[in-house]
């Protein structure tokens, strides 16, 4: 549970009298990050011990490619304030390697917050996100104009909030008194769940109870799909508990966006028929592999990258990473997604070696084709050239007052000279005959019954 530094001993846990409520929203769209010109994220929050994990992983983190200090007024969620008074706020948009986005909004509170006015802000800030305004704007519009980006973003399907629970609240939270244990359950419920279940009746809240990994009356992780609880930890742990749900939020949204993907790569191979020329085929089969690859690099580097303890190879981060991912079903959709990445490829491979057979027998066909006309041309030319031949010789055979089309004179040589090649071809003709005969009495039996296949014999030839 401690670290050390500069020799003085650095406890996870500690005492936090204001709370600290952490905004994850994935969106939509891409922004690769430039390595001149963005810090690590380990320059912009204290991660205390677990820094040298997190330095050797830098070029799998995210990185912050906007960054805003925002004032107590700036920050307006679409339903006011909901009687909490915001000290201050952080936005940083963290990208990852393959430029997949995440808004980051860090806020802190003033006073002592009740459970249902956060449970209430909470429930504005995620559920009427797209009117979140910074100033007099909404907030995404301020985020897309600092940026820059060729094609804006937008908000995606997942959020996920990280309330780290400061003053009156913590210590309800982390009371040890068995008296106060359904008070908490309660408590823990009307936040995680955003008060959108009830939470005054004791078998109800202990039916819905989150996910609860630590409670030891120091310190406490509760969780659902879109809230986590995280009290009595110190600022170094609670960015590392930050950093794993960016990477589970990033995870998903990579998830969905994949699978989406996949099923419109399906659709556009469905769409195109066999029928097209084979360029058109080709084409569209080098379209289809490309998309293919695109989709096992995101499994590969978007969410197989964040979704084990590799990154943080500690116990207080693997229990919040693995319980999250299992409750947001990663690990199952990550190998339904692979599965079907799979077939994808197995679906386009049918497809090319279907082109490649058939543009093998359209060239079989074509060189038949050539030969036979070749053939043709040389029975059709070779007669008339030894006719030409034989008439263009000064002899005494050849009269100059006949004409070359005089049967009664010259049907000698043009039976010598045709008669060979309808001789060889009648002999052509009656050796594929016979060919063809042969090949049909190794299909049939002699005796007319049908053919049978004698069974395959034992190794032991019984």
């Amino acid at each position: 549970m401690a670290g050390t530094s500069g020799g003085t001993t650095v406890l996870d846990s500690a005492t936090r009298e204001l709370t600290r409520a952490v905004l994850l929203f994935s969106l939509d769209g891409r922004a690769r990050p430039h390595s001149t010109t963005s810090d690590a994220l380990v320059d912009r929050l204290d991660f205390g011990r677990f820094e040298p994990h997190l330095r050797s992983s830098g070029a799998v983190l995210p990185v912050p490619v906007l960054t805003e200090h925002l004032g107590p007024d700036e920050l307006r969620p679409a339903h006011g304030d909901h009687a909490l008074a915001l000290a201050a706020a952080e936005l940083l948009v963290l990208a990852t390697p393959r430029g997949d986005v995440t808004l980051l909004v860090d806020c802190g509170f003033a006073a002592d917050t009740t459970p249902d006015a956060l449970a209430a802000w909470l429930a504005d800030t995620c559920f009427d996100r797209r009117r979140i305004l910074l100033g007099d704007r909404p907030l995404l519009d301020v985020v897309n104009e600092r940026l820059a980006l060729p094609t804006p973003l937008t908000y995606g399907q997942n959020v996920h909030q990280l309330v780290f629970p400061g003053g009156r609240l913590r210590r309800d939270l982390l009371s040890a008194d068995l008296a106060d244990a359904t008070r908490r359950a309660a408590l823990l419920n009307e936040i995680v769940y955003r008060g959108r279940l009830p939470a005054h009746r004791t078998s109800e809240a202990e039916d819905t109870l989150p996910p609860n990994l630590r409670n030891h009356g120091v310190t406490l992780s509760a969780h659902g799909r879109g809230v986590s609880v995280q009290a009595g930890w110190a600022p170094h742990v609670e960015n590392g508990l930050i950093l794993v749900a960016v990477g589970m939020i990033s995870a998903l949204a990579v998830l969905q966006r994949t699978r989406l993907a996949a099923f419109e790569t399906m659709r556009a191979n469905e769409r195109a028929p066999m029928t097209d020329s084979p360029y058109e085929v080709r084409s569209l089969i080098s379209r289809l592999s490309a998309g293919v690859n695109e989709l096992q690099l995101d499994l590969a580097f978007g969410v197989e990258a964040y979704v084990d303890s590799l990154l943080i190879p500690e116990m207080l981060m693997e229990a919040f990473q693995s319980s999250l991912r299992d409750t947001l079903g990663i690990r199952d959709s990550l190998e339904n997604s692979a599965r079907m990445v799979e077939r994808l490829t197995s679906v386009i491979g049918a497809r090319s070696a279907a082109l490649d057979a058939e543009l093998a027998e359209r060239d079989d066909r074509r060189d038949r084709t050539v030969s036979a006309l070749v053939a043709a041309a040389t029975l059709i030319a070779l007669p008339p050239t030894l006719l030409l031949t034989y008439f263009g010789v000064n002899g005494t055979n050849v009269h100059s007052d006949r004409s070359i089309f005089d049967l009664d004179t010259y049907g000698t040589a043009y039976a010598l000279a045709w008669l060979p090649f309808v001789v060889l071809a009648v002999i052509g003709y009656l050796l594929l005959r016979r060919v063809s005969r042969r090949s049909g009495a190794l299909l049939s039996p002699p005796d007319g019954r049908p053919a049978t296949v004698p069974a395959p014999r034992s190794p032991s030839g019984s």
